[in-house]
C-alpha cells in the first residue's frame, strides 16, 4: 500500500482523519455555547481522562467551534512551574484581538489592554535567596497603550484574575458574544494559581458573564481543584475522556481508509481493537504501521500481525520509553512493584490492567518498606505525571498499557 497516502496520525495532539466517539462532547459544547449567547447561565468545562484518550485533540476541536461562532479564544499549556499570570494575559490578549475589529468603542479595548498589561507585568516575588525574577516571569506583552493602575495589579493572582476576567466579559459582551480560554494539562497549575481560577470562574458565573474556562487534564484534575475550592465540584461541567467504543475505532479506522478506497477485513478489525484497547492514539498507531505493511486492500488480520511488532516498538521507544526514562531508580521500582500488582487487581475487578488502581499500602508491602518512606517517590511520580491518585490510598498509571509495558522491562 502506498505510504504517502497513508491516512492516520498517531502524533501528540494531532487531530487524527476521522474525530471519532467524541460526539457528545462537541454537542454538550454547542449547547454551552448557544446558551450563553442566549444570555443563560453556563459552567465551564473540564475534561479529563488518562494519556494517549485524545483530550488535546478534543480541546483544540472545541475552540475551532468557539472560533465558528465568533467567540474570542486563546489556548494555554499549563507548567508545574510556571506561574498562570504570564500566560494567561497572553491568551487574553489573543482573544480580545480577536473581538476588537468588531467592537464599536475602540476606547473600551484600549482600557482593557490597559488592564491586561498591568496585570501582566506585575513582576512575580524575588526568587529564593533575593534572585531576580526569571526572564519568563517579566514577560511584557506587545500593548501600546500605558498600563493601567488599580486594577488587576495587586499581586495577588486570586484577586487580579476575578477583576481581569470580568473585565475581559465586558468586552466580550460589548460585541454580543463570548470568550474562552483552553487550558490544556490543567492539573500542573500552582496551587494559587488554581484557586485564583476557581474563584474567578465563580464570580463570572454568578455574574452570567459570557467567559468560560475549558480545562483538559488528568483524571486526578476534579480532586486538585476541588482542594483549591471547595464548592469546585459544582462550579464546573466534568467530562470524562474515555477510549473509543468499538464501534468508534472501527469509525476511526475505517471512515479515512474508505476515502482512499481501501477497506478491512472483519478479523483484522478485531485484532486492532485488542491491541490498541480502543485508545485513540494507539489505534492510530496500529493503523498506521498496518498501512505500511499490508500489500493491498482488504487489509488482514495477517498484515496486522505482521506490522504490530513495529508498532509496538515505536510505542515503547516514543509513548512509554520517554516517560520511563524520566524516573529515577527509587521511582522505577515504585512503578514495576505497581505494574505487578495492577495485574492482579485488574484480574480480581475484571477490569484491564491498565485501569486498575493500587492501594498504596499493597506497594509498600511487596516492596518491604514503610508506606512513609515511600511517599517521595510517589509524590515525586505525581508531579511528573506518571501516575495520579484518583482515591484516596491508591494509585494508578496515568499513561493507559504503562503496567504492560513495565512487566516486559528487564529489572
Amino acid at each position: 500500500m502506498d505510504p504517502v497516502r497513508n491516512p492516520y496520525a498517531p502524533g501528540a495532539g494531532q487531530r487524527p482523519p476521522e474525530l471519532a466517539g467524541r460526539g457528545r462532547e462537541l454537542d454538550v459544547f454547542d449547547v454551552v455555547l448557544e446558551r450563553i449567547a442566549r444570555g443563560r447561565p453556563e459552567r465551564s468545562l473540564m475534561l479529563t481522562g488518562l494519556r494517549g484518550v485524545g483530550k488535546t485533540v478534543l480541546l483544540n476541536t472545541l475552540r475551532s467551534e468557539a472560533i465558528s461562532h465568533l467567540w474570542g479564544t486563546g489556548k494555554i499549556e499549563a507548567r508545574p512551574d510556571q506561574s498562570l499570570r504570564r500566560p494567561i494575559a497572553a491568551a487574553l490578549h489573543m482573544a480580545v484581538r480577536e473581538l476588537a475589529p468588531r467592537h464599536r468603542a475602540p476606547d473600551r479595548i484600549d482600557g482593557f489592554l490597559g488592564v491586561l498589561k498591568a496585570f501582566a507585568q506585575r513582576t512575580a516575588p524575588a526568587g529564593r535567596g533575593g534572585a531576580a525574577p526569571k526572564l519568563r516571569d517579566r514577560w511584557q506583552p506587545g500593548i501600546d497603550v500605558p498600563a493601567s493602575s488599580g486594577r488587576a495589579d495587586s499581586g495577588d493572582i486570586e484577586i487580579d484574575l476575578v477583576e481581569l476576567l470580568t473585565d475581559a466579559a465586558a468586552v466580550a459582551t460589548d460585541v454580543g458574544t463570548g470568550i474562552a480560554i483552553f487550558i490544556d494539562e490543567m492539573q500542573d497549575l500552582g496551587a494559587d494559581d488554581v484557586s485564583g481560577l476557581c474563584a474567578a470562574c465563580h464570580e463570572l458565573s454568578q455574574l452570567g458573564a459570557p467567559l468560560i474556562v475549558v480545562g483538559a487534564g488528568l483524571p486526578h484534575l476534579p480532586a486538585v481543584l476541588s482542594a483549591a475550592k471547595s464548592y469546585s465540584e459544582r462550579l464546573f461541567r466534568y467530562q470524562r475522556i474515555d477510549r473509543l467504543d468499538r464501534i468508534a475505532a472501527d469509525q476511526a479506522l475505517c471512515a479515512p481508509a474508505e476515502r482512499e478506497e481501501v477497506e478491512y477485513e472483519q478479523k483484522a478489525l478485531d485484532l486492532l481493537y485488542e491491541k490498541s484497547g480502543g485508545y485513540p492514539y494507539f489505534v492510530q498507531a496500529y493503523g498506521k504501521a498496518t498501512w505500511d505493511h499490508a500489500p493491498r486492500s482488504p487489509i488482514t488480520a495477517a498484515d496486522v500481525r505482521v506490522a504490530a511488532p513495529e508498532a509496538e516498538a515505536e510505542l515503547a521507544v516514543g509513548f512509554f520509553g520517554s516517560r520511563f526514562e524520566r524516573a529515577t531508580p527509587a521511582e522505577r521500582e515504585y512503578m514495576r512493584a505497581m505494574a505487578s500488582l495492577s495485574l492482579v487487581e485488574g484480574e480480581e475487578s475484571g477490569r484491564d490492567d491498565m485501569d486498575a488502581a493500587v492501594p498504596t499500602a499493597e506497594i509498600a508491602r511487596a516492596l518491604g518498606r514503610k508506606p512513609a518512606s515511600l511517599s517521595p517517590a510517589r509524590d515525586a511520580l505525581i508531579k511528573k505525571g506518571l501516575i495520579y491518585s484518583g482515591e484516596r490510598g491508591t494509585v494508578a498509571f496515568t499513561v493507559p498499557h504503562f503496567g504492560r509495558y513495565l512487566r516486559t522491562q528487564p529489572a
